[in-house]
């Protein structure tokens, strides 16, 4: 693992991988491709000159090929996708395209120039939903998508594997659990809510809140992924979890708590007064959790934060770079999404 290309690397995951990777593994040279759609943000990468920005789509299979060429790129780590379920709900042809089209751009590009490892970073979603008493997701769990975001993910796994056995590509793949950290789009919950809270305004959870998730610090997934890359066998599956599988309700109580004790002075605390309770959205998952022994057992890892000292950093990170924030709150797509998502849903009472 010398020269790596990373896809959709200036996203939420992409850019906290390639931070890890720069301050930890430092002959690595990365090469990041983006197409810098609404989440994808050059500022999220750190100006360093082992690592090169490419502005440009995975499905453009020409310029790929000519990356892993120029480049001599011996490992490629795929997190470029569409992955927001509620925009896949209102929008599902972008889904299809990254996701499925581009995944197997990338593959046909790795396959001809003979990559050494190819991964492809997936999702619990693929899985369905879990009951009350269901066991955990392990890797060999049948796919039951729900969404056409998920739809869209089991379909990009299938063809990994696909290729992995007909044409003997070096691939592995991982399936992780719900993402939380620095530099995450303000769509998803945790981020969300943490800026609404501090601008005083309804923090709105789904339903009746009691959807369970696994929730995964960021820095660990990346940890765990490079771990899958020098450790791995070719053609195997890892989930990678957080190993805590709270209440959605919960975990907005927990960094409401967190936000009161460092920002004493806001005006509206307690912020957990500001939680409201709108329409569920359609087809919502109930439960999600991650059997995470495989990679523990294989490969030796296992998340090292808690979700208390995850949420702790995730909402110091957003509290230290409001200019980040403001640029993205700023923008037409971000102000169409709110208004479209969550200011015309109802609030219902519990």
């Amino acid at each position: 693992m010398q020269n790596i290309l990373v896809t959709g690397g200036a996203g939420f995951i992409g850019a906290n991988f390639v931070r890890w990777l720069l301050r930890e593994r430092p002959t690595v040279k990365i090469v990041t491709l983006d197409a810098l759609t609404y989440a994808g943000r050059r500022e999220n990468l750190p100006e360093q000159n082992r690592n090169i920005f490419v502005h440009g789509n995975i499905c453009d299979r020409a310029l790929v090929e000519k990356i892993l060429r120029e480049h001599a790129i011996d490992t490629l780590v795929h997190f470029a996708a569409e992955s927001h379920v509620d925009r896949s709900i209102l929008g599902p042809e972008a889904f299809m395209q990254t996701n499925i089209v581009g995944t197997f751009q990338l593959l046909e590009a790795a396959r001809a120039l003979k990559i050494k490892r190819f991964h492809h970073v997936s999702t619990d979603e693929v899985f369905g939903s879990l009951g009350p008493n269901d066991p955990a997701f392990t890797e060999t769990t049948p796919y039951d998508p729900r969404s056409p975001y998920s739809a869209s993910k089991a379909a990009s796994d299938h063809l990994v594997r696909a290729y992995v056995h007909t044409f003997g590509l070096p691939a592995t793949i991982s399936n992780c659990s719900n993402n939380y950290g620095p530099f995450q789009f303000p769509e998803k919950l945790i981020p969300l809510m943490i800026l609404n809270a501090l601008a005083g305004k309804p923090l709105p959870v789904y339903g009746d809140g009691q959807q369970v998730r696994d929730w995964l610090y960021v820095e660990d997934h990346c940890e765990a992924l490079v771990a899958v890359l020098e450790k791995g066998r070719v053609g195997e599956t890892y989930n990678i979890g957080g190993g805590v599988q709270p209440k959605n309700l919960e975990v907005v109580r927990q960094f409401c708590g967190i936000l009161d004790e460092l920002c004493p002075q806001s005006p509206h605390k307690p912020h957990a007064n500001l939680i409201r309770f709108v329409t569920d959205r359609p087809g919502h998952d109930r439960r999600y959790a991650m059997n995470i022994d495989k990679i523990e057992r294989e490969l030796g890892w296992r998340p090292r934060f808690s979700l208390e000292q995850g949420l702790r950093l995730t909402v110091r990170w957003y509290l230290d770079n409001a200019a980040w924030v403001k640029s993205i709150q700023q923008t037409g797509d971000f102000k169409q999404w709110m208004n479209r998502n969550y200011d015309k849903r109802e609030e219902v009472k519990q």
